[in-house]
Parts: C-alpha cells; sequence; structure tokens
C-alpha cells in the first residue's frame, strides 16, 4: 500500500511511537515560528528551561499582531524580542514586514520540511507542502530547544479536487465549502490532504489560504502536493533551488476521500458569528456594508491584492463603505506598488494600513456599532473584532470589493470581467527587515521593560480537588471568549498577573474576582471547548487564577494540549448529561487524584457536594502527558530534567 504524502514526511521526522491515529507520536521540527502576540511567553518559557541557544534548523519571530504603540507596552515588548532573538540564535522580522505565516512562506518555506509555530494559521505553509503545525507556545520553545513535538498521529483524510474555479472564484470559496460541508468540529484529530487534477490549476498563495483556514476546522493542519506550481513559486522568490517534487503514492490511502468539483463552486460566505455559518453570496445579498478588509492573516498576497486593485480600477467606494487595506507582507505592499495597485487602491478611496495582522486580532480597525463588516479573514468570533455584538462576515477579496464598490452584499460577478491576475516571474524581494542572529552572543543582553514579568511557578498536582465552579458556559467556547485580544489586552502577552484580570472579561467581567476568591476553581464547558487560536495564556492565566480543572464534553486540539503543558486536568464527561446537572458556584470534589493520574487510571468520579451525585469523567491523556499533570506543568518537567 503507498503512503499519503503527509505520512511521507511524518515518516522521516517520526522520533517516538507508530503512525496508528490516535496514538501519540514525536516528530522532529525544522523551522519554528513565532509572533509576537505569542512570541513574549515563548522566549520567557525558553529562558526558564536555560537552554542557551535554539537547536533547529531555522527559528523566526515575527512582530505582527501588537503593531499600535499607544503605550510602551508594546514597544518593549519588540525590544525585548529583538535582544532575545539575537541571544539564543532566532531570526527577527521586524514591526511592519509582515504576517508571520505569509512571509515564512515567501522568504524561508522548504517543501518536506516540518515547522511548529505559535500561531493557529502556521498550516498555511502547508501551501507549499510542508507539514505546519500550530502549537501553543511552550510546545514551541519546547521544539526550539531541540525537543520533538508529540501529537496524536492524525487520520489522514483526502480532498480530491477535480475541475477548475470559475471567474470570481477562488481559494477562499474552496475551504467555505469545506468548513459549510464539514463545520468547525469536522477536522478535529485529521490531515487534509489536497490531491487530485484540480490541484494544480490552483496557485500556491491560493493553497495557502485552503490551508491557512484549516484551522477553523479544528484539523491538524493541512497540506498539499510540492509540483510545478510549487517551483514557480520558489522560483519567483529567487529561492527555486530548494524545490523538490513531493506527493503522495498514486495507491495511497486515505481514511475517507472528500470529493469538491472546482467548477461548480460559487462565490461564499461565512455569515456572523462563526466560520462554518457559509452560504451563497447571491443568497445574502443586498445587506447594507459599512466596512470592508481585504488582507491580514489570510488572503493578503499579491495575487489577492491585485485582484482588489485591478477590480476598483476607474471606480470608488461606496461613500458609506471604510475600505480598507491589511498587505500580508511589506514583499507583498512593495510588488503591488510596482504593479500599479497602490496608486488604483489609493484613487478608489482604500485606507493602506501596515502589514500584519491588525483588525483581525482585534487590533484597531474595529467596526461601528451596529454595522456590517466584510473581511477575508479567518475568523468572525464574536466581539473579535472590538465591537460589541458585531456583523462580521468572512469571504473571498472578490466579494470584499464587490461590497467595497457597491455598498452592499453583492455578488462579485456582478463586477463584470475578472482581472485575471499572474504573479510575477519574479518578485522584488527586501530581506533587509529581517535581522538574522550573531554567530556568537554571548555579549548579547536581553532587555526587558516593566511590563515583562518571569514565567510564574505552578505547584504539581494536589492528592485531592475540592473546587468551586466558578464558570459554566456552553458549545464552542473559542480562546477568544477564555483569553480575549484586543488593543487593552494584547499589550499584556507578557505579564501574566495583569492579563489574568481579563479571562472570560467579555463573557463574566467578574470571573477574575470569583476565581480568585474561590482559590481553587473548576471551568464546565459544552462541545469543542477551547477552539480557534493557539494563545497558551487561555489556559496559563486560568491557571494562575487558581484554576486546576477544565470539564467539559470535549475539547480542541491545541487548547487540551495547553493546558495539560500548565498542569490543568482536562476531563471530559463520561455521560454528556451530566453536564445538566452542574450549576454555577457548585462545590466538585476529587479524591484521591493524583494517585490515580500515577496509577494511569483513565476513569475518575467526582462528587457533586451540593447533591452527593457521583459523576464518572475520563481522562484521556498518553503517559507523559499524565508525567506533565503530576509536575505541574512541562516546564517544571523540564527544568527537573
Amino acid at each position: 500500500m503507498g503512503k499519503t504524502f503527509a505520512e511521507k514526511i511524518i515518516e522521516t521526522h517520526l522520533v517516538h511511537g507508530k503512525m496508528e491515529p490516535g496514538s501519540e507520536i514525536a516528530i522532529r521540527i525544522d523551522h519554528t515560528l513565532q509572533q509576537d502576540a505569542t512570541g513574549t511567553m515563548v522566549f520567557l518559557e525558553f529562558m526558564a528551561m536555560e537552554v542557551p541557544r535554539v537547536n533547529t534548523e531555522l527559528s523566526v519571530v515575527y512582530v505582527d499582531h501588537n503593531l499600535l504603540q499607544t503605550d510602551f507596552k508594546n514597544a518593549d515588548d519588540h525590544r525585548f524580542l529583538r535582544s532575545a532573538a539575537a541571544k539564543f540564535g532566532v531570526v527577527y522580522s521586524r514591526p511592519g514586514n509582515g504576517v508571520s505565516h505569509q512571509v515564512h512562506l515567501e522568504r524561508f518555506s522548504v517543501p518536506g520540511n516540518t515547522l511548529l509555530g505559535s500561531d493557529s494559521h502556521t498550516p498555511t505553509n502547508g501551501g507549499i507542502g510542508m507539514l505546519a503545525i500550530g502549537a501553543g507556545g511552550l510546545d514551541v520553545a519546547m521544539a526550539m530547544a531541540g525537543q520533538p513535538f508529540y501529537l496524536n498521529m492524525p487520520e489522514i483524510v483526502g480532498v480530491r479536487l477535480t475541475g477548475a474555479l470559475q471567474p470570481w472564484v477562488s481559494g477562499k470559496d474552496v475551504i467555505l465549502e469545506m468548513l459549510r460541508r464539514l463545520t468547525v468540529k469536522g477536522g478535529i484529530g485529521k490531515i487534509y490532504e489536497y490531491f487530485g487534477p484540480g490541484v494544480e490549476t490552483l496557485s500556491t498563495t491560493d493553497r495557502a489560504t485552503i490551508c491557512n483556514m484549516g484551522a477553523e476546522l479544528g484539523a491538524t493542519t493541512s497540506i498539499f502536493p510540492s509540483d510545478r506550481r510549487s517551483r514557480e513559486f520558489l522560483e519567483s522568490q529567487g529561492r527555486g533551488n530548494l524545490w523538490t517534487e513531493l506527493k503522495a503514492d498514486p495507491d495511497a490511502e486515505y481514511s475517507e476521500v472528500i470529493e469538491i468539483d472546482l467548477s461548480t463552486l460559487e462565490p461564499l460566505i461565512a455569515c456572523p458569528s462563526s466560520p462554518d455559518n457559509v452560504r451563497k453570496v447571491s443568497e445574502v445579498e443586498g445587506l447594507d456594508v459599512g466596512q470592508v478588509i481585504v488582507g491580514s492573516s489570510v488572503n493578503s498576497s499579491f495575487r489577492d491584492l491585485m485582484v482588489t486593485a485591478r477590480a476598483v480600477e476607474g471606480r470608488h467606494c461606496h461613500p458609506d463603505v471604510s475600505f480598507e487595506i491589511n498587505p500580508g507582507s511589506s514583499q507583498v505592499l512593495l510588488n503591488v506598488a510596482e504593479a500599479g495597485g497602490v496608486m488604483n487602491l489609493i484613487l478608489a478611496g482604500a485606507r493602506i494600513h501596515q502589514s500584519g495582522c491588525l483588525g483581525c486580532i482585534g487590533m484597531g480597525q474595529a467596526p461601528a456599532t451596529g454595522s456590517v463588516s466584510l473581511r477575508t479573514f479567518p475568523r468572525n468570533f464574536p466581539g473579535r473584532s472590538g465591537t460589541v455584538n458585531d456583523q462580521v462576515y468572512l469571504c473571498s477579496p472578490e466579494t470584499a470589493v464587490a461590497a467595497a464598490v457597491f455598498g452592499k452584499i453583492t455578488d462579485p460577478r456582478k463586477l463584470g470581467e475578472f482581472p485575471k491576475v499572474t504573479d510575477p516571474a519574479r518578485f522584488s524581494t527586501n530581506d533587509e527587515n529581517l535581522i538574522f542572529p550573531p554567530d556568537d552572543s554571548s555579549d548579547v543582553q536581553i532587555v526587558m521593560g516593566p511590563n515583562i514579568r518571569p514565567f510564574p511557578k505552578f505547584g504539581p498536582l494536589p492528592d485531592t480537588i475540592l473546587a468551586a465552579t466558578v464558570l459554566k458556559v456552553g458549545d464552542n467556547i473559542t480562546t477568544d471568549h477564555i483569553m480575549p485580544a484586543g488593543t487593552n489586552v494584547l499589550p499584556l502577552r507578557s505579564n501574566i498577573e495583569a492579563i489574568s484580570e481579563f479571562v472570560f472579561y467579555r463573557m463574566d467581567p467578574e470571573f477574575h474576582e470569583r476565581a480568585k476568591a474561590a482559590g481553587v476553581g473548576i471551568v464546565v464547558g459544552g462541545e469543542n471547548y477551547g477552539q480557534g487560536s493557539s494563545r497558551e495564556h487561555a489556559a496559563i492565566a486560568p491557571r494562575f487564577l487558581g484554576i486546576q480543572v477544565k470539564l467539559a464534553k470535549s475539547f480542541a486540539r491545541i487548547h487540551k494540549a495547553n493546558l495539560i503543558n500548565f498542569g490543568i486536568l482536562p476531563l471530559t464527561f463520561v455521560n454528556p448529561d451530566d453536564y445538566d446537572s452542574i450549576r454555577q458556584g457548585d462545590l466538585i470534589r476529587i479524591e484521591q487524584v493524583r494517585a490515580d493520574v500515577q496509577a494511569g487510571l483513565e476513569r475518575f468520579t467526582a462528587q457533586l457536594v451540593r447533591t452527593g451525585k457521583m459523576i464518572p469523567l475520563q481522562l484521556d491523556v498518553t503517559d507523559r502527558e499524565r508525567g506533565i499533570l503530576l509536575a505541574g506543568g512541562l516546564v517544571n518537567t523540564a527544568t527537573e530534567a
């Protein structure tokens, strides 16, 4: 039996375990990336392990989230990241150089390599044929220290593409179709591998868009083969020597195969407030729009911005629309300018922002109250934009620019003839914004401002847990719910004590004080608890507040790993109906929990003190993860070793 492409990469990087779906494996990591919102904590964790220098082929830190300098905090963080990168052998990408996964795709991606990033959209680089996985910052810090990355072996699901996209339809519509079919829970425990005759019709950046938003399916990652389109992209970046043809064997077997005929797709849009609330654009036409943003974390490539620029040539945006552009990188902006696109955008009334995530993470660009915002972003979770009760729709650049022109959600095919755009044979590049570390960093001093605090120390797992149910929430709780982003929270990423005041702030402003008063706490959730970003602060800050257990019907992959990494027990209901018997404020007792974790037990029993009811619970972790929980977190195990 032949192998899938993903299996081939895993096999060549396998350090521990067997490639059997569901069993724990460990793989060697070639590249790591971190961005500034998660990167400060990654470096603090790396420093806590007392490792002198990174042990990867390449590690890069990108300043792309905390770009607004409204006070000293973000500027101090940038200075800290710059000095830590020099000290530990990490490449530093300056503010304004671009979004981590976009710049890595352009300047560093290597087909067949592994990439681990402290950004959930790291799988963008699957578009060039990397096995690129998003993870919590501590897992990335461990990889930087030369340790393998542990995960459960995913199922490999094949997505067979046939046909070719019609005009005004793009890669965004492909992934929106996947979300329409599979939902935000459909990819848990899976890698989506794209193959078939339709693959060759997609550019590398369209493929990157599809892989980027595979994260919204809950997938471990997504991947395309490395073929002639990959070679074209690498050659256009002046890196053609790194290309290798890599693909699945002709007789490869997938756990299942999904069929998509690209020629049948039409423009799609994700309605508020979930990426899987997908409908045809033609079904929601006519809704007034107040804001349109093209770019940011996804759909910010040369092709995406040039299609937008050509579509507005000779036109002006509607007077009621704030039309905004977030280039994915300085390289993208440079080449769009050389092609005349910047002039078109300016004349059309667009506001061109610096290259970065910006509005995608709630760092500015909040829409007006009660207005509709169309964005090419990957997420539209409630309140993520920074506006309460926001109405954010996710769509392609084609659909976005149509709304900018007409002032209403409009099928982009009504714009007329499609402005076909091709990438330059050779992009203009500027690597001066990448600062490479010195070979000898012994004299480098790390600069830490007053907002940067050492990594907190956590104690080991106790013998018995008696905890108050500090909060009870429903299904599909996101990391945005748990640890909000935005201009007043993101600058506190390097200060756990300060940022802990914002845990669940938008859902329950009193959570912080209630958790502190409880001393030891439990949070109860429904299905897919912790979906969304890789932000480990959604685990660290609750642990700092005394949360010892998260009890849910099911967990999202990255968040569950982060909970374990910081010593929080991720328990699930054996009988989902028991969720209904727990009230907020209830005391829950779990006896001899430490001994049972140490003994390798999977079943635990919690007593609901109010009624005396005994609730059976499941602990689905590996032996390695049990050791982490017993120690009180992964940093403790690393320093003990």
